[in-house]
């Protein structure tokens, strides 16, 4: 058979799963706190026809370069893109934006940690500040922020400050990775530790790990998925799977012309 066609297939493969993470960023662009992927290639292995050999200047002989074929493409990594998301006011005051570096902690009934950049937060009736599924926002002291059931007023600073009837009751922890890309997704807009994004570095709006960081209240970080890139990625790939899939015809035309050649 012919390397190209082996090639060929490699290309669909890889261009397929690259539509397939453009199609998902443009379906989560209006998704609170998202953060859009990007994919790369990486050539694989190649055939060697002949190796490469040094010259001689004694005997005057030139050195020659190796033949190598290469036999395709394979997929080089999806990372994902961390950079800061549009404001949207909701006048809502448990809605919270992080303006800067960080992610929200969150702990589930079973004392799972998640992380999030997604601020769209509530009271439960027992006065817990929780995520749409229930999720416990963590204070500084890695403790639950709640404002109990008998609160009259309540606010949140800039700084995470939480204050209760005026009387500041916590504050919100922040939380942030050397690599954050190395998080792991877990879908409902969270994040697992995973080691390849390094120890988390935990603390507060303003404090020296947070120098330059807020907490906006009644706002929420939308999606950085930028829809012009999008489609212009989209473009690229369909044209790219366009040309692998015209590789594997002609590489199919060929072998054509070889069989006929015996009628």
């Amino acid at each position: 058979m012919m390397r190209s066609l082996f090639s060929g297939v490699s290309g669909l493969r890889t261009h397929q799963l690259r539509m397939d993470v453009i199609a998902d960023n443009i379906a989560n662009v209006n998704t609170v706190g998202f953060k859009r992927s990007t994919v790369t290639f990486k050539d694989v292995f190649y055939q060697t026809l002949r190796g490469g050999s040094a010259g001689d200047a004694t005997a005057g002989i030139g050195g020659t370069n190796p033949q190598q074929i290469g036999l395709g493409v394979a997929l080089n990594s999806i990372d994902v893109m961390h950079t800061q998301g549009a404001a949207s006011s909701t006048g809502n005051g448990t809605d919270l934006m992080i303006q800067g570096d960080g992610f929200f902690e969150v702990k589930d009934a079973s004392d799972n940690v998640y992380y999030t950049r997604a601020g769209n937060f509530h009271f439960d009736s027992e006065g817990n500040l929780v995520t749409p599924d229930g999720l416990i926002v963590q204070d500084s002291s890695g403790n639950g922020i709640n404002i109990g059931t008998n609160a009259t007023s309540y606010s949140i600073d800039k700084y995470g400050n939480v204050y209760v009837n005026g009387t500041k009751d916590s504050q919100i922890r922040l939380v942030k990775f050397p690599n954050p890309s190395g998080l792991d997704k877990i879908g409902s807009n969270l994040y697992a530790a995973a080691d390849g994004a390094g120890s988390a570095i935990q603390g507060v709006a303003g404090d020296t790990n947070f120098p330059n960081t807020t907490i906006i209240p009644s706002a929420l970080e939308m999606s950085n998925v930028d829809l012009a890139q999008e489609f212009t990625d989209m473009i690229i790939t369909e044209r790219g799977f366009q040309a692998n899939a015209r590789t594997i015809t002609v590489s199919d035309q060929m072998l054509q012309e070889l069989v006929n050649l015996k009628r």
